[in-house]
């Protein structure tokens, strides 16, 4: 079985290692505290406080492990691998629908998305179709609600990121 390989952006590898470091220093303490406390409070069989904190000790270690997984098989989007030819992760787009309205967005790999804040991940229906296109091509997407939007790339530059 292929191992996922994970592209970020510099940015985006700052952002992975220090929600490693939170998580790892800070929250385990921090959780470690909580079920220290609730033990506390006696029969751990109705004590809802030693549940919870239990439950939070396991979404903390299950982050740390998607984590580390992820640094692991990072591929770093060098900015130089980035050019204005064609979309690309570390591409920042601006595109036309078949209703006129212009959209921007920057192509960023899957662990960076953040689609209110115009970052789409390459894995996306839109991040796809765009990928590997130029500029003044014409592409059709499906939507996952099943409907089908046009999109004409008008500019491509490299992202801010």
């Amino acid at each position: 079985m292929q191992k996922k390989e994970y592209l970020v952006t510099y940015a985006g590898l700052t952002k992975l290692e220090n929600e490693l470091n939170e998580l790892k220093t800070v929250r385990r303490a921090d959780v470690a505290e909580k079920i220290k406390v609730a033990r506390g409070y006696g029969d751990l069989s109705e004590n809802s406080e030693y549940d919870e904190a239990k439950n939070e000790q396991g979404m903390i270690e299950s982050r740390i492990v998607e984590l580390e997984t992820m640094l692991k098989n990072v591929r770093v989007i060098d900015e130089d691998e980035v050019t204005t030819e064609h979309v690309s992760v570390g591409s920042h787009v601006k595109i036309k629908d078949g209703d006129g309205d212009i959209d921007e967005y920057d192509i960023v790999g899957s662990t960076e998305a953040d689609p209110l804040a115009g970052k789409i991940s390459d894995e996306s229906p839109v991040g796809a179709a765009l990928l590997t296109r130029g500029v003044g091509d014409k592409v059709q997407v499906t939507l996952p609600s099943g409907a089908v939007v046009s999109y004409q790339i008008l500019e491509i530059s490299k992202s801010e990121l």
